[in-house]
């Protein structure tokens, strides 16, 4: 009886631990970068069609939106949700606070900083740079200088941002790592997968944003934005998405995960393949093919570890599956688990040699990066904003049919969207392949590029109908029921 009431005060309690006005700000400034990259989406999309509603203005133009919409997406929503769940998981998991949660807030302003100093350089940047004092100081100082967006997918950022968030990511490292190597016992391999991401991120970023710059050149620079851009997904947010997913399914279901030696077989198996098959966006290109053939392989091996996983979780809800229709954080959950699935099937027929003739520089490629961005990684975290935000505002819902609303805008309005630019790309593949002239892929295009802006809207729909939700939430009173369960 002593042992027992020893262990209860051990136990630090939730309040001591998480700081939830810290998570609930990061959740708000995802949330307000997700709607400035879905505009830019739908600014896009608009475009195409020759429906672009903002004509002849230099800081408006698509080029840019265009990166703006990306860099919101990677940098400013999914990168603050991660942060805020973070803060809620680690020390959760660890019964210890962050090493400093002033450190806590100075990252959540500073990275704040970072997102809008990137995308004020790609708007504003060009037209800065081309002023005359600005081109006389470069001279006179010797050095070329740009201020605008550099040039490499995801890694936009202009150069005098990427000390700075190469700075930022470590502190983050730092403040996380501290309380994980205070915890006692054997890590859930929840843990394994943050450890690993807090080190990939900081290694991947400073790889893309510095060697190309400054180091290499040619097709070397090639293959090392081609890692750049596959391991900024794969390297910072496949391994925090799964290990949340870790953390939170079985907390849901209330029961352990299926098989813990398939967990740590899809860590070391992603942690194995998925650094070499960034490769496999430059096939056909002057980069030795040991190494494209290299990344064909392992990307194909990833296949088998993401099934590995997607196993695993179907074996943990196995028995209780109709929690995948009452419970909507696991049907989040779920749907993005099934996305990924397919994702990674699609990239293992997509970098095969042969389907690369067909494919590339087609809509293919866009569907495929959208499902996995939005059909898997948005999924997600609005599956755990479903599941916490009640829990941080001690508040119900205001509207569950809101909820769903938003459900199905996204998950339907992404997989159309997924469906309509794979069969875009297919055309645009055909219509090349038979020497057609451009003009006639672009007029093919047509109906699929409609056909996106309304699944794009569905989806900016449903993000409006949980922003409102959220909205409402907040006003509405205290629910002690909700409060209650917090505990």
């Amino acid at each position: 009886m002593t042992s027992s009431k020893t262990v209860q005060t051990d136990i630090p309690r939730h309040e001591d631990i998480v700081d939830e006005r810290l998570v609930r700000w990061f959740f708000y400034a995802s949330l307000v970068y997700m709607g400035i990259s879905m505009l830019g989406g739908l600014l896009m999309a608009a475009q195409l069609v020759h429906w672009y509603p903002i004509q002849n203005i230099e800081f408006l133009s698509a080029g840019r939106w265009r990166m703006i919409h990306t860099n919101a997406v990677a940098y400013g929503f999914i990168a603050n949700a991660f942060l805020g769940m973070l803060h809620w998981v680690v020390p959760r998991l660890t019964l210890h606070r962050v090493a400093s949660v002033w450190l806590s807030y100075f990252i959540f302003f500073a990275w704040q900083v970072i997102v809008l100093s990137t995308a004020g350089g790609i708007i504003f940047g060009p037209a800065f740079q081309s002023q005359d004092w600005v081109m006389e100081a470069a001279r006179n100082l010797h050095i070329s200088m740009n201020l605008g967006a550099q040039g490499l997918e995801w890694g936009e950022t202009p150069f005098w941002i990427d000390p700075v968030a190469l700075l930022g990511l470590a502190l983050v490292a730092f403040n996380f790592l501290v309380p994980i190597s205070k915890a006692k016992g054997s890590l859930y391999v929840t843990l394994w997968y943050f450890m690993a991401a807090f080190v990939w991120t900081f290694l991947t970023y400073a790889m893309g944003n510095f060697l190309p710059e400054y180091a290499l050149a040619g097709s070397s620079a090639g293959a090392v934005g081609g890692l750049f851009i596959h391991d900024l997904v794969g390297l910072f947010v496949t391994p925090l998405g799964w290990g949340l997913m870790y953390y939170l399914v079985p907390i849901i279901l209330k029961k352990p995960i299926w098989s813990h030696g398939l967990s740590l077989v899809g860590f070391w198996g992603l942690a194995f393949f998925y650094p070499l098959q960034g490769i496999h966006h430059f096939l056909y290109t002057p980069i030795p093919m040991f190494l494209q053939y290299g990344a064909v392989i392992s990307t194909i091996a990833v296949e088998f570890v993401v099934a590995t996983v997607v196993i695993n979780f179907f074996g943990t809800i196995w028995g209780d599956s109709r929690m995948a229709f009452k419970n909507l954080p696991i049907r989040w959950f779920y749907t993005g688990i099934v996305y990924y699935f397919i994702t990674c099937f699609q990239c293992a027929l997509q970098v095969t040699l042969t389907f690369q003739k067909l494919i590339h520089f087609t809509d293919w490629v866009v569907g495929h990066a959208h499902l996995v961005m939005f059909g898997v990684f948005s999924q997600w975290i609005f599956g755990m904003m479903t599941y916490l935000i009640p829990r941080l505002l001690k508040k119900d819902w205001y509207s569950n049919r809101l909820c769903e609303w938003h459900y199905w805008c996204s998950a339907v309005g992404v997989f159309v969207m997924f469906l309509d630019l794979t069969l875009a790309g297919l055309f645009q593949g055909y219509y090349w392949a038979a020497l057609q002239p451009w003009e006639v892929g672009l007029n093919g295009s047509q109906p699929f590029w409609i056909t996106r802006i309304f699944a794009g809207l569905a989806m900016f729909f449903g993000f409006l109908c949980f922003v409102y939700n959220l909205v409402m939430t907040m006003r509405k009173g205290e629910s002690n029921a909700t409060a209650t369960a917090t505990a």
